[in-house]
Protein backbone atom coordinates (compact mmCIF):
# COMPACT_ATOMS: atom_id res chain seq x y z
CA UNK A 1 0.00 0.00 0.00
CA UNK A 2 2.79 2.41 0.87
CA UNK A 3 4.31 1.84 -2.57
CA UNK A 4 1.04 2.91 -4.15
CA UNK A 5 0.95 6.05 -2.03
CA UNK A 6 4.52 6.95 -2.94
CA UNK A 7 3.69 6.52 -6.63
CA UNK A 8 0.61 8.70 -6.19
CA UNK A 9 2.71 11.36 -4.53
CA UNK A 10 5.26 11.31 -7.36
CA UNK A 11 2.47 11.57 -9.93
CA UNK A 12 1.08 14.51 -7.99
CA UNK A 13 4.33 16.43 -8.58
CA UNK A 14 3.53 16.44 -12.29
CA UNK A 15 0.15 18.01 -11.65
CA UNK A 16 0.78 20.56 -8.92
CA UNK A 17 -0.47 24.04 -9.76
CA UNK A 18 2.02 26.83 -10.42
CA UNK A 19 1.78 30.45 -9.27
CA UNK A 20 0.34 33.21 -11.41
CA UNK A 21 1.07 36.91 -11.55
CA UNK A 22 -0.85 39.03 -8.99
CA UNK A 23 -4.53 39.31 -9.91
CA UNK A 24 -6.10 42.55 -11.10
CA UNK A 25 -8.47 43.72 -8.40
CA UNK A 26 -11.48 45.95 -7.90
CA UNK A 27 -13.50 46.89 -4.83
CA UNK A 28 -13.20 44.35 -2.01
CA UNK A 29 -16.42 42.42 -1.26
CA UNK A 30 -18.00 42.85 2.20
CA UNK A 31 -16.84 40.60 5.05
CA UNK A 32 -18.95 37.60 6.02
CA UNK A 33 -20.41 36.17 9.20
CA UNK A 34 -18.25 34.96 12.07
CA UNK A 35 -17.38 31.28 12.43
CA UNK A 36 -17.30 29.08 15.50
CA UNK A 37 -13.94 27.33 15.90
CA UNK A 38 -13.54 24.90 18.77
CA UNK A 39 -11.55 26.18 21.74
CA UNK A 40 -9.81 22.84 22.35
CA UNK A 41 -8.81 22.11 18.75
CA UNK A 42 -5.69 19.99 18.21
CA UNK A 43 -3.18 21.74 16.01
CA UNK A 44 -2.54 20.44 12.49
CA UNK A 45 0.19 22.74 11.25
CA UNK A 46 2.12 22.03 8.08
CA UNK A 47 5.21 20.01 8.86
CA UNK A 48 3.43 17.96 11.55
CA UNK A 49 4.25 14.34 12.45
CA UNK A 50 3.34 12.93 9.03
CA UNK A 51 4.75 12.96 5.52
CA UNK A 52 3.75 14.30 2.10
CA UNK A 53 1.36 17.00 3.37
CA UNK A 54 -0.49 18.38 0.35
CA UNK A 55 -3.03 20.97 -0.72
CA UNK A 56 -6.37 19.90 -2.23
CA UNK A 57 -6.88 22.64 -4.85
CA UNK A 58 -9.21 20.84 -7.25
CA UNK A 59 -11.85 18.13 -7.49
CA UNK A 60 -10.65 14.72 -6.24
CA UNK A 61 -7.40 16.16 -4.98
CA UNK A 62 -3.90 16.88 -6.24
CA UNK A 63 -3.81 13.81 -8.51
CA UNK A 64 -7.50 13.95 -9.58
CA UNK A 65 -8.17 10.41 -8.38
CA UNK A 66 -9.50 10.69 -4.81
CA UNK A 67 -6.16 9.69 -3.29
CA UNK A 68 -4.19 11.62 -0.71
CA UNK A 69 -0.38 11.30 -0.67
CA UNK A 70 -0.24 12.04 3.07
CA UNK A 71 1.25 9.30 5.25
CA UNK A 72 1.10 8.67 8.99
CA UNK A 73 -2.45 9.90 9.66
CA UNK A 74 -4.94 7.08 10.04
CA UNK A 75 -3.07 3.88 10.82
CA UNK A 76 -5.05 3.89 14.08
CA UNK A 77 -8.89 3.82 14.08
CA UNK A 78 -10.77 7.14 13.97
CA UNK A 79 -11.52 7.00 17.69
CA UNK A 80 -12.02 9.89 20.10
CA UNK A 81 -11.42 12.57 17.46
CA UNK A 82 -12.73 16.02 18.35
CA UNK A 83 -14.31 18.16 15.66
CA UNK A 84 -11.85 21.00 15.13
CA UNK A 85 -14.43 23.48 13.88
CA UNK A 86 -17.88 23.63 12.30
CA UNK A 87 -18.83 26.01 9.51
CA UNK A 88 -22.51 26.78 8.79
CA UNK A 89 -23.28 26.27 5.10
CA UNK A 90 -26.07 27.47 2.86
CA UNK A 91 -27.52 25.63 -0.12
CA UNK A 92 -25.34 23.58 -2.42
CA UNK A 93 -23.43 20.33 -2.74
CA UNK A 94 -19.99 21.69 -3.61
CA UNK A 95 -17.08 20.32 -1.63
CA UNK A 96 -14.30 22.65 -0.51
CA UNK A 97 -10.85 23.44 -1.88
CA UNK A 98 -7.69 23.97 0.21
CA UNK A 99 -4.58 25.84 -0.91
CA UNK A 100 -1.78 27.73 0.85
CA UNK A 101 -3.47 27.52 4.25
CA UNK A 102 -6.79 28.81 2.90
CA UNK A 103 -10.13 27.01 2.74
CA UNK A 104 -12.56 27.98 -0.04
CA UNK A 105 -16.25 27.19 0.57
CA UNK A 106 -18.89 27.81 -2.14
CA UNK A 107 -22.62 27.90 -1.29
CA UNK A 108 -25.81 29.95 -1.63
CA UNK A 109 -27.72 32.10 0.86
CA UNK A 110 -31.12 33.40 -0.32
CA UNK A 111 -30.50 34.74 -3.84
CA UNK A 112 -26.76 35.19 -3.44
CA UNK A 113 -24.12 32.67 -4.46
CA UNK A 114 -21.26 33.00 -1.98
CA UNK A 115 -17.58 32.11 -1.92
CA UNK A 116 -15.84 32.38 1.44
CA UNK A 117 -12.11 32.22 2.04
CA UNK A 118 -11.26 30.99 5.54
CA UNK A 119 -8.29 29.88 7.56
CA UNK A 120 -7.98 26.17 6.80
CA UNK A 121 -7.13 25.27 10.42
CA UNK A 122 -9.48 27.46 12.44
CA UNK A 123 -12.34 28.31 10.08
CA UNK A 124 -11.89 32.02 10.72
CA UNK A 125 -13.02 34.04 7.73
CA UNK A 126 -10.68 36.17 5.62
CA UNK A 127 -13.11 37.45 2.99
CA UNK A 128 -16.40 36.80 1.23
CA UNK A 129 -17.51 37.28 -2.38
CA UNK A 130 -21.14 37.12 -3.52
CA UNK A 131 -23.12 37.50 -6.71
CA UNK A 132 -26.84 37.36 -7.48
CA UNK A 133 -28.31 34.11 -8.76
CA UNK A 134 -31.79 33.22 -9.94
CA UNK A 135 -31.18 29.50 -10.49
CA UNK A 136 -34.19 27.26 -9.87
CA UNK A 137 -33.85 23.50 -10.03
CA UNK A 138 -36.24 21.70 -12.40
CA UNK A 139 -36.87 18.95 -9.85
CA UNK A 140 -36.99 21.03 -6.69
CA UNK A 141 -33.60 19.97 -5.40
CA UNK A 142 -31.14 22.32 -3.75
CA UNK A 143 -30.58 25.65 -5.55
CA UNK A 144 -26.93 26.10 -4.57
CA UNK A 145 -23.67 25.43 -6.44
CA UNK A 146 -22.52 21.90 -7.12
CA UNK A 147 -18.97 22.47 -8.41
CA UNK A 148 -15.94 22.70 -6.12
CA UNK A 149 -13.85 25.88 -6.33
CA UNK A 150 -10.60 25.40 -8.25
CA UNK A 151 -7.46 27.13 -6.99
CA UNK A 152 -4.50 27.88 -9.25
CA UNK A 153 -1.76 29.90 -7.60
CA UNK A 154 -3.09 33.36 -6.75
CA UNK A 155 -6.48 32.78 -8.37
CA UNK A 156 -9.62 30.81 -7.59
CA UNK A 157 -12.31 29.84 -10.11
CA UNK A 158 -15.98 29.18 -9.28
CA UNK A 159 -18.68 27.82 -11.59
CA UNK A 160 -22.21 28.35 -10.29
CA UNK A 161 -25.28 26.18 -10.85
CA UNK A 162 -26.76 28.87 -13.14
CA UNK A 163 -23.60 28.92 -15.31
CA UNK A 164 -21.74 31.97 -14.00
CA UNK A 165 -17.97 31.52 -14.18
CA UNK A 166 -15.79 33.79 -12.03
CA UNK A 167 -12.06 34.21 -11.61
CA UNK A 168 -11.10 35.89 -8.31
CA UNK A 169 -7.82 36.71 -6.63
CA UNK A 170 -7.21 34.56 -3.58
CA UNK A 171 -5.80 37.38 -1.43
CA UNK A 172 -8.95 39.52 -1.23
CA UNK A 173 -11.65 37.85 -3.34
CA UNK A 174 -11.59 40.62 -5.93
CA UNK A 175 -12.96 39.74 -9.40
CA UNK A 176 -10.37 39.33 -12.15
CA UNK A 177 -12.81 38.31 -14.90
CA UNK A 178 -16.24 36.71 -15.23
CA UNK A 179 -18.43 35.15 -17.91
CA UNK A 180 -22.07 34.13 -17.91
CA UNK A 181 -21.28 30.91 -19.74
CA UNK A 182 -24.87 29.67 -19.99
CA UNK A 183 -26.03 32.86 -21.71
CA UNK A 184 -23.01 33.26 -23.95
CA UNK A 185 -23.20 29.68 -25.28
CA UNK A 186 -27.01 29.25 -25.18
CA UNK A 187 -27.01 26.42 -22.65
CA UNK A 188 -30.36 24.71 -22.15
CA UNK A 189 -30.72 24.09 -18.42
CA UNK A 190 -29.76 20.58 -17.46
CA UNK A 191 -31.86 18.59 -14.99
CA UNK A 192 -29.83 19.78 -12.02
CA UNK A 193 -27.95 22.80 -13.36
CA UNK A 194 -24.18 23.05 -13.72
CA UNK A 195 -22.36 20.37 -11.75
CA UNK A 196 -19.00 19.98 -13.48
CA UNK A 197 -15.79 21.43 -12.00
CA UNK A 198 -13.40 23.30 -14.32
CA UNK A 199 -9.86 22.00 -14.79
CA UNK A 200 -6.69 24.10 -15.06
CA UNK A 201 -4.16 22.84 -17.59
CA UNK A 202 -1.10 24.98 -18.33
CA UNK A 203 -2.51 28.41 -19.31
CA UNK A 204 -6.04 27.12 -19.94
CA UNK A 205 -9.20 26.69 -17.87
CA UNK A 206 -11.10 23.78 -19.42
CA UNK A 207 -14.85 24.02 -18.76
CA UNK A 208 -17.73 21.67 -19.58
CA UNK A 209 -20.34 23.96 -21.15
CA UNK A 210 -22.70 22.02 -23.45
CA UNK A 211 -24.25 24.91 -25.38
CA UNK A 212 -27.06 24.52 -27.93
CA UNK A 213 -28.40 25.98 -31.15
CA UNK A 214 -30.91 28.84 -30.91
CA UNK A 215 -33.89 26.64 -31.76
CA UNK A 216 -33.24 24.42 -28.73
CA UNK A 217 -33.79 27.37 -26.40
CA UNK A 218 -37.50 27.24 -27.25
CA UNK A 219 -37.95 23.64 -26.14
CA UNK A 220 -39.89 22.83 -22.96
CA UNK A 221 -37.82 22.31 -19.79
CA UNK A 222 -36.17 18.91 -19.49
CA UNK A 223 -36.43 17.94 -23.18
CA UNK A 224 -32.70 17.22 -23.43
CA UNK A 225 -33.24 14.46 -26.00
CA UNK A 226 -34.30 17.17 -28.48
CA UNK A 227 -31.50 19.66 -27.74
CA UNK A 228 -28.86 20.07 -30.45
CA UNK A 229 -25.34 21.12 -29.54
CA UNK A 230 -23.48 24.09 -31.03
CA UNK A 231 -19.89 22.87 -30.76
CA UNK A 232 -19.31 24.08 -27.20
CA UNK A 233 -19.51 20.83 -25.28
CA UNK A 234 -16.09 21.74 -23.89
CA UNK A 235 -14.60 25.24 -23.96
CA UNK A 236 -11.06 26.22 -23.00
CA UNK A 237 -10.61 29.78 -21.72
CA UNK A 238 -7.39 31.67 -21.20
CA UNK A 239 -7.10 31.36 -17.44
CA UNK A 240 -5.63 34.88 -17.16
CA UNK A 241 -8.21 36.78 -19.24
CA UNK A 242 -11.24 34.55 -19.76
CA UNK A 243 -10.93 34.73 -23.56
CA UNK A 244 -11.98 31.64 -25.47
CA UNK A 245 -9.04 29.64 -26.81
CA UNK A 246 -10.86 26.65 -28.29
CA UNK A 247 -14.22 24.86 -28.26
CA UNK A 248 -15.06 21.25 -29.01
CA UNK A 249 -17.99 18.84 -29.51
CA UNK A 250 -21.76 19.02 -29.90
CA UNK A 251 -22.16 16.92 -26.77
CA UNK A 252 -24.25 18.30 -23.92
CA UNK A 253 -22.82 18.78 -20.43
CA UNK A 254 -22.89 16.17 -17.67
CA UNK A 255 -22.01 16.32 -13.98
CA UNK A 256 -18.62 14.71 -14.42
CA UNK A 257 -15.54 16.96 -14.51
CA UNK A 258 -12.87 17.13 -17.24
CA UNK A 259 -9.38 15.90 -16.38
CA UNK A 260 -5.99 15.68 -18.08
CA UNK A 261 -3.56 12.77 -17.60
CA UNK A 262 -0.22 11.87 -19.20
CA UNK A 263 -0.90 8.82 -21.38
CA UNK A 264 1.66 7.24 -23.70
CA UNK A 265 3.98 10.21 -23.27
CA UNK A 266 1.49 12.93 -24.12
CA UNK A 267 -1.29 14.82 -22.32
CA UNK A 268 -4.78 13.45 -22.93
CA UNK A 269 -7.93 15.25 -21.87
CA UNK A 270 -10.94 13.19 -20.85
CA UNK A 271 -14.50 14.38 -20.30
CA UNK A 272 -17.42 12.06 -19.54
CA UNK A 273 -20.10 14.06 -21.35
CA UNK A 274 -23.86 13.47 -21.30
CA UNK A 275 -23.56 11.03 -24.21
CA UNK A 276 -20.25 9.35 -23.43
CA UNK A 277 -16.50 9.71 -23.04
CA UNK A 278 -14.71 12.40 -25.06
CA UNK A 279 -10.92 12.20 -25.40
CA UNK A 280 -9.10 15.28 -26.69
CA UNK A 281 -5.83 17.16 -26.99
CA UNK A 282 -5.99 19.70 -24.14
CA UNK A 283 -3.69 22.19 -25.88
CA UNK A 284 -5.44 22.32 -29.26
CA UNK A 285 -8.95 21.09 -28.47
CA UNK A 286 -8.71 18.47 -31.18
CA UNK A 287 -10.86 15.37 -30.59
CA UNK A 288 -9.04 12.04 -30.24
CA UNK A 289 -12.11 9.82 -29.94
CA UNK A 290 -15.66 9.62 -28.62
CA UNK A 291 -17.00 6.51 -26.86
CA UNK A 292 -20.80 6.52 -26.60
CA UNK A 293 -21.91 5.47 -23.10
CA UNK A 294 -25.30 6.68 -21.93
CA UNK A 295 -28.52 5.30 -20.53
CA UNK A 296 -31.54 5.18 -22.81
CA UNK A 297 -33.54 6.85 -20.03
CA UNK A 298 -34.13 10.55 -20.68
CA UNK A 299 -33.84 11.49 -17.02
CA UNK A 300 -30.38 10.04 -16.55
CA UNK A 301 -26.97 11.59 -15.99
CA UNK A 302 -23.29 10.77 -16.26
CA UNK A 303 -21.70 12.11 -13.08
CA UNK A 304 -18.76 9.90 -12.09
CA UNK A 305 -15.27 10.95 -13.19
CA UNK A 306 -13.12 8.79 -15.50
CA UNK A 307 -10.53 6.68 -13.66
CA UNK A 308 -7.16 6.43 -15.42
CA UNK A 309 -4.44 3.81 -14.89
CA UNK A 310 -1.58 3.85 -17.38
CA UNK A 311 -3.13 3.90 -20.85
CA UNK A 312 -6.49 2.58 -19.67
CA UNK A 313 -9.59 4.51 -18.64
CA UNK A 314 -12.65 3.32 -16.72
CA UNK A 315 -16.10 4.91 -16.96
CA UNK A 316 -19.24 4.10 -15.01
CA UNK A 317 -22.82 5.34 -14.63
CA UNK A 318 -25.81 4.11 -12.66
CA UNK A 319 -28.90 4.44 -14.86
CA UNK A 320 -28.34 1.75 -17.49
CA UNK A 321 -25.19 0.51 -19.25
CA UNK A 322 -22.98 0.40 -16.13
CA UNK A 323 -19.21 0.28 -16.59
CA UNK A 324 -16.58 -0.11 -19.30
CA UNK A 325 -12.79 -0.23 -19.49
CA UNK A 326 -10.99 1.17 -22.53
CA UNK A 327 -7.39 1.08 -23.70
CA UNK A 328 -6.33 4.35 -25.33
CA UNK A 329 -4.40 3.82 -28.56
CA UNK A 330 -2.66 6.10 -31.03
CA UNK A 331 -5.68 6.06 -33.36
CA UNK A 332 -8.51 5.81 -30.83
CA UNK A 333 -9.45 3.18 -28.28
CA UNK A 334 -10.00 -0.52 -27.72
CA UNK A 335 -12.72 -1.88 -25.44
CA UNK A 336 -11.13 -4.25 -22.93
CA UNK A 337 -14.43 -5.13 -21.25
CA UNK A 338 -17.86 -3.66 -20.71
CA UNK A 339 -21.03 -4.64 -18.90
CA UNK A 340 -23.30 -6.88 -20.96
CA UNK A 341 -26.61 -5.08 -21.70
CA UNK A 342 -28.36 -8.48 -21.82
CA UNK A 343 -27.55 -9.17 -18.19
CA UNK A 344 -29.24 -7.46 -15.26
CA UNK A 345 -26.19 -7.35 -13.00
CA UNK A 346 -23.51 -4.72 -13.67
CA UNK A 347 -19.91 -4.73 -12.47
CA UNK A 348 -19.99 -1.19 -11.11
CA UNK A 349 -22.70 1.48 -11.31
CA UNK A 350 -21.35 4.63 -9.68
CA UNK A 351 -23.72 7.54 -9.23
CA UNK A 352 -22.06 10.87 -8.32
CA UNK A 353 -19.09 9.25 -6.58
CA UNK A 354 -15.90 8.18 -8.37
CA UNK A 355 -14.35 4.76 -7.82
CA UNK A 356 -10.74 4.54 -6.60
CA UNK A 357 -8.09 2.20 -8.05
CA UNK A 358 -5.65 0.44 -5.72
CA UNK A 359 -3.28 -2.37 -6.77
CA UNK A 360 -5.31 -3.66 -9.69
CA UNK A 361 -8.76 -3.32 -8.12
CA UNK A 362 -11.49 -0.68 -8.04
CA UNK A 363 -13.43 0.28 -4.92
CA UNK A 364 -16.58 2.35 -5.11
CA UNK A 365 -20.24 2.78 -4.22
CA UNK A 366 -22.44 1.03 -6.78
CA UNK A 367 -26.16 1.69 -7.03
CA UNK A 368 -28.70 4.29 -8.09
CA UNK A 369 -30.78 4.49 -4.94
CA UNK A 370 -29.97 4.81 -1.28
CA UNK A 371 -31.46 1.45 -0.40
CA UNK A 372 -29.75 -0.62 -3.08
CA UNK A 373 -26.29 1.01 -2.99
CA UNK A 374 -23.38 -1.29 -2.15
CA UNK A 375 -19.74 -0.62 -1.46
CA UNK A 376 -18.06 -2.85 -3.99
CA UNK A 377 -14.65 -4.15 -5.09
CA UNK A 378 -14.11 -5.25 -8.69
CA UNK A 379 -11.06 -6.46 -10.57
CA UNK A 380 -9.76 -3.71 -12.86
CA UNK A 381 -8.71 -6.00 -15.73
CA UNK A 382 -11.94 -7.99 -15.96
CA UNK A 383 -14.74 -6.22 -14.05
CA UNK A 384 -15.22 -9.33 -11.91
CA UNK A 385 -16.97 -8.47 -8.64
CA UNK A 386 -14.86 -9.51 -5.65
CA UNK A 387 -17.35 -8.52 -2.95
CA UNK A 388 -20.28 -6.18 -2.25
CA UNK A 389 -21.23 -4.62 1.07
CA UNK A 390 -24.76 -3.18 1.49
CA UNK A 391 -26.03 -0.86 4.20
CA UNK A 392 -23.72 2.16 3.85
CA UNK A 393 -26.12 4.18 1.65
CA UNK A 394 -24.65 5.89 -1.43
CA UNK A 395 -21.21 6.86 -0.26
CA UNK A 396 -18.02 8.66 -1.27
CA UNK A 397 -14.50 7.35 -0.71
CA UNK A 398 -11.14 8.96 -0.07
CA UNK A 399 -7.99 6.82 0.00
CA UNK A 400 -5.15 7.70 2.38
CA UNK A 401 -2.32 5.84 4.06
CA UNK A 402 -3.50 2.36 3.06
CA UNK A 403 -7.18 2.69 3.97
CA UNK A 404 -10.42 4.29 2.81
CA UNK A 405 -12.39 7.03 4.49
CA UNK A 406 -16.05 6.42 3.65
CA UNK A 407 -18.75 9.11 4.02
CA UNK A 408 -22.32 7.93 3.51
CA UNK A 409 -25.01 10.25 2.21
CA UNK A 410 -26.63 9.80 5.63
CA UNK A 411 -23.67 11.67 7.14
CA UNK A 412 -22.11 8.61 8.80
CA UNK A 413 -18.35 8.16 8.67
CA UNK A 414 -16.31 4.95 8.53
CA UNK A 415 -12.71 3.95 8.21
CA UNK A 416 -12.57 1.01 5.81
CA UNK A 417 -9.78 -1.53 5.52
CA UNK A 418 -10.33 -3.38 2.28
CA UNK A 419 -8.54 -5.83 0.04
CA UNK A 420 -9.90 -7.93 -2.84
CA UNK A 421 -10.45 -10.72 -0.29
CA UNK A 422 -12.05 -8.92 2.64
CA UNK A 423 -13.76 -5.82 3.93
CA UNK A 424 -13.81 -4.33 7.41
CA UNK A 425 -15.45 -1.04 8.41
CA UNK A 426 -14.73 0.74 11.68
CA UNK A 427 -17.28 3.48 12.51
CA UNK A 428 -15.68 6.76 13.51
CA UNK A 429 -16.08 7.86 17.12
CA UNK A 430 -16.09 11.63 17.29
CA UNK A 431 -16.57 14.35 19.86
CA UNK A 432 -18.38 17.54 18.96
CA UNK A 433 -17.07 21.06 19.53
CA UNK A 434 -18.38 20.93 23.11
CA UNK A 435 -16.47 17.75 23.85
CA UNK A 436 -19.56 15.51 23.92
CA UNK A 437 -19.15 12.03 22.44
CA UNK A 438 -21.25 11.21 19.39
CA UNK A 439 -22.73 7.79 18.64
CA UNK A 440 -20.60 5.41 16.58
CA UNK A 441 -20.35 6.62 12.99
CA UNK A 442 -22.18 9.88 13.68
CA UNK A 443 -20.59 13.15 12.55
CA UNK A 444 -23.31 15.73 13.41
CA UNK A 445 -23.85 16.21 9.65
CA UNK A 446 -27.41 16.17 8.34
CA UNK A 447 -28.17 14.47 5.05
CA UNK A 448 -27.67 14.61 2.21
CA UNK A 449 -23.89 14.45 2.57
CA UNK A 450 -23.15 14.26 -1.15
CA UNK A 451 -19.94 16.30 -1.30
CA UNK A 452 -16.72 14.33 -1.71
CA UNK A 453 -14.42 14.25 1.36
CA UNK A 454 -11.34 16.49 1.28
CA UNK A 455 -8.04 15.88 3.11
CA UNK A 456 -5.27 18.45 3.31
CA UNK A 457 -2.37 18.91 5.74
CA UNK A 458 -3.77 16.41 8.20
CA UNK A 459 -7.30 17.87 8.24
CA UNK A 460 -10.38 16.09 6.92
CA UNK A 461 -13.28 18.24 5.67
CA UNK A 462 -16.79 16.78 5.39
CA UNK A 463 -19.91 18.58 4.19
CA UNK A 464 -23.55 17.83 4.89
CA UNK A 465 -26.75 19.72 4.14
CA UNK A 466 -26.19 22.74 6.36
CA UNK A 467 -22.66 22.57 7.74
CA UNK A 468 -19.03 21.67 7.10
CA UNK A 469 -16.97 19.95 9.78
CA UNK A 470 -13.20 19.72 10.08
CA UNK A 471 -11.53 16.70 11.72
CA UNK A 472 -7.84 16.62 12.73
CA UNK A 473 -6.59 13.27 11.47
CA UNK A 474 -3.07 14.44 12.29
CA UNK A 475 -3.89 13.80 15.96
CA UNK A 476 -4.14 10.09 15.08
CA UNK A 477 -0.49 10.04 14.08
CA UNK A 478 0.45 9.99 17.77
CA UNK A 479 -1.02 6.48 17.92
CA UNK A 480 0.38 5.44 14.55
CA UNK A 481 3.84 4.25 13.70
CA UNK A 482 6.52 6.81 13.07
CA UNK A 483 6.75 8.02 9.44
CA UNK A 484 10.48 7.35 9.63
CA UNK A 485 9.71 3.66 9.88
CA UNK A 486 8.08 3.54 6.42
Amino acid sequence: MQTVLRCAALLGVCWMFGCDEPARTTEQPPPGAATTPSSDSPKAAAGGPWKNAADWPRFLGPTSDGKSPEVGLVAAPLADVAIQFELPMGEGYATVAVSDGKLFAFDRVDDLARLRCLDARSGEQHWEFTYETDYRDLYGYDGGPRAQPVVDGSRVYIYGAEGMLHCLDTAHGRPVWKKHVSREYDVVQNFFGVGSCPFVYEDLLIVMVGGSDKASLKLPPGALDRVRGNGSGLVAFDKQTGEQRWRLSDELASYSSPVVFPINGRPVGLAFMRGGLLAFNPRSGRQHFFFAWQSSKLESVNASNPVVVGDQVFVSETYGPGAALLKITADGYKVLWQDDPRERRRAMQTHWNTAIHVDGYLYGSSGRHRGDAELRCIEWATGKVQWSQPGLTRSSLLYVDGCFICLGEDGKLYQVQATPEEYHAQPARLRNANGDKLAAGETSLTEPAWAAPVLSHGLLYLRGRDKLICLPLAAQSKQARSPAAD
